[in-house]
């Protein structure tokens, strides 16, 4: 088993090596690639130094069964073909291929089969804030149908990358020292001491692309017209997202029964004891594989209506996580190539 990873100086190719690491992921060599500026850069994997290449129009890829890819969407497209010209089968974490018809979008607590099918070669991993949120829903769409959902995201810096996080850091440094902030560049505003109630780009129907997935996204993993509407919002923590969610489902279900449901759900952790002040918080997701989720009750102005809290660290479950549990299912069933 030959696996690769692509963008590998990025935040999510860092938590790749982590994460393979961790998991044990088996296989018996690992191949680094990266941009020209990245190109021989160093990196520590179970014990030995391995070296970056650049990524190029050539046979690198020959005899490679899995390519991790987060490079970013332009550079996925770029390079796809010579990526899986040879058969390599590519998990893709940008956002080139995830709407395209014969592309699985996967998120394997949800849909794992549907990695099966790939004819181009190519599984797309879906958007951080669509993960942790289906993980969720999936426990409860097997109690009833849901037909809406409503969701408020509370974004961390570090889904813009690991120059956003740094860039959050320094302005706060800059506001500590001369109290203001020099530094704006990842973000249209300060992100210190703020919220800001765009991520990504504006869309004609004033809806910005990072709603829009979670619109589009949702409805093609769980193979589902349920309609979404989100507002998502940059907050000023560092690591792990967190999502409001109100969701309307055909059959009024019990707080109970979704408790008991979440509870026995594969990658969540239930922490909802709020008469205690016990739910869960980014700061304590961080890091973590689950998505947690707490303060579940009825919705006042729906009677089939549920609202929860959830949260989860979108470096990992987001993004680098998703990608090495499709690898892991794909080995488990034999469907490498």
């Amino acid at each position: 088993m030959k696996v690769a990873i692509v963008g590998t100086s990025g935040a999510v190719g860092q938590e790749f090596l982590k994460v393979l690491e961790e998991r044990n992921f088996p296989m018996d060599e690992l191949l680094l690639f990266g941009s020209a500026r990245s190109a021989g850069s160093k990196y520590m994997f179970k014990g030995k130094e391995l070296t970056v290449r650049e990524l190029q129009y050539n046979d690198d890829f020959k005899g490679v069964d899995i390519v991790l890819a987060s490079a970013g969407a332009s550079v996925s497209k770029e390079y796809a073909e010579t990526i899986t010209k040879y058969g390599a089968v590519m998990i893709d974490n940008s956002s080139a291929f995830r709407m395209d018809e014969d592309v699985p979008l996967v998120v394997p607590e949800c849909n794992a089969e549907d990695a099966l099918v790939r004819p181009r070669g190519i599984i797309a991993n879906p958007n951080c804030t669509t993960i942790m949120m289906v993980v969720v829903l999936k426990p409860i769409e097997k109690l009833s149908h849901i037909r809406r959902i409503h969701i408020s995201s509370y974004q961390s810096a570090s889904g813009a990358g690991a120059a956003a996080m740094a860039e959050l850091q320094q302005q706060y440094k800059e506001l500590v020292e001369t109290g203001e902030v020099k530094t704006i560049n990842k973000f249209p505003h300060q992100l210190a001491y703020n919220v800001i109630p765009q991520i990504d780009k504006m869309t004609e129907n004033d809806y910005t692309k990072e709603e829009m997935k979670m619109y589009n996204e949702t409805r093609k993993i769980m193979h589902s017209d349920v309609r979404t509407s989100a507002t998502c919002v940059r907050v000023s923590s560092l690591r792990s997202h967190s999502e409001s969610v109100w969701i309307e489902t055909e059959r009024e279900l019990s707080v109970e029964e979704v408790r008991r449901a979440l509870q026995g759900a594969e990658g969540v952790t239930l922490v909802d004891d709020p008469q205690n002040y016990v739910y869960p918080m980014p700061l304590e997701s961080a890091g973590k594989d689950d998505i947690y989720v707490g303060r579940v009750r009825k919705d006042l102005a729906n009677d089939n209506g549920i609202t929860l809290w959830l949260t989860g660290d979108q470096i990992r479950k987001g993004a680098a996580l998703n990608a090495v549990q499709i690898a892991e299912y794909l080995v488990k069933v034999g469907n490498v190539k």
